[in-house]
């Protein structure tokens, strides 16, 4: 028999893929078996902290092993989200993202990457209002006396975000724009640390994710003014909607969950199931439904349907309005 080196060449190839090909499978069909880290892109004691810690610790039932929360603050969530879209896709690095995740890409003149080619989409979680509040103590107890302070003292009225581009960002520079006052944008690198200094008087007011305000209204030391929704939201009634003082007004949060592009389906199949699972705990409907967030999981197609449509409403109006990053 004649040896034929490329022959030869061409099976041990052929030998090599086909292995590598059963060690891929076998380490897909033993995902996950070690801890799983979610990325926060903000500073631990915010809302989207909060929900992580409740989202992890019943996704972690479902899957087998620990969801370590992992804090990463900073730059408007890109430091968080960059690590992730850096990471290996291999189901072991998810972040949650939120309103910021589909306003950067307008609002920032580069990224460290690419937002719609970065990412593959897990699950759609909740949505839901941000709110306006003021310490207890503060002299504006309606939206009417904001809005009479913020036109007769141009720019000396301080709102806290959890971060540049957060819904709590444009939130408050949509009512800017549209209540046609000046009042001026004070960043922090989470709503944990942006509420501290709310509450000891170095801010006036702040617009937050109603996860991370409700217990600080509930406590009775924040009063809230308002919500971004166009309408009152359900679980707070009593709280009145921006728009009946701001025409046209609307603004909403949202929580979804990414991880790498390239990650395998069956992975992604397994995490939307385990967080469909979680968002169906009692504890963790418990969790949002009294903050006016409603539990909208579903399969990753629609997250990357609904933040599509929120890049592109979201762009028209940062170019509409002017809007940037301060």
């Amino acid at each position: 028999m004649t040896f034929h080196p490329v022959r030869a060449l061409f099976a041990r190839l052929a030998t090599g893929l086909a292995i590598s090909a059963i060690a891929a499978g076998s380490a897909l069909a033993g995902y996950p078996d070690r801890p799983i880290k979610m990325i926060v892109p903000f500073a631990p004691g915010g809302g989207t902290d909060s929900i992580a810690r409740t989202l992890g610790a019943a996704m972690s039932q479902t899957l087998g092993q620990p969801v370590i929360i992992d804090n990463k603050p900073g730059a408007g969530t890109i430091i968080g989200t960059d690590f992730v879209a850096k990471s290996a896709p291999d189901g072991y690095a998810l972040v949650v993202a939120t309103f910021a995740h589909a306003v950067n890409p307008s609002l920032m003149a580069k990224l460290p990457f690419d937002t719609d080619k970065a990412f593959s989409p897990v699950a759609l979680l909740a949505r839901g209002p941000n709110i306006l509040m003021v310490r207890a103590d503060s002299p504006y107890k309606s939206m009417q006396d904001v809005l009479a302070a913020a036109r007769a003292n141009p720019g000396k009225l301080t709102f806290a975000s959890q971060g540049n581009g957060t819904s709590a960002h444009l939130a408050g520079e949509m009512f800017n724009n549209l209540a046609k006052v000046q009042m001026t944008h004070v960043p922090y690198k989470g709503a944990g640390p942006a509420m501290t200094d709310l509450l000891g008087g170095q801010v006036d007011m702040m617009f937050a994710t109603a996860a991370a305000a409700a217990p600080q209204i509930a406590s009775g030391k924040l009063r809230a003014l308002g919500v971004t929704t166009s309408r009152r939201s359900p679980a707070l009634k009593d709280i009145p909607a921006i728009a009946e003082s701001v025409p046209g007004y609307a603004v909403e949060s949202w929580y979804g969950i990414f991880v790498p592009a390239g990650t395998p389906a069956d992975v992604i199949a397994k995490l939307n199931a385990a967080a469909n699972k979680a968002t169906q705990d009692a504890e963790f409907r418990k969790r949002l439904e009294p903050e006016g967030l409603s539990v909208s999981t579903g399969a990753p197609a629609e997250l990357d349907t609904y933040v599509r449509a929120e890049e592109a409403r979201w762009r028209k109006v940062v170019k509409e309005n002017n809007l940037k990053i301060d």
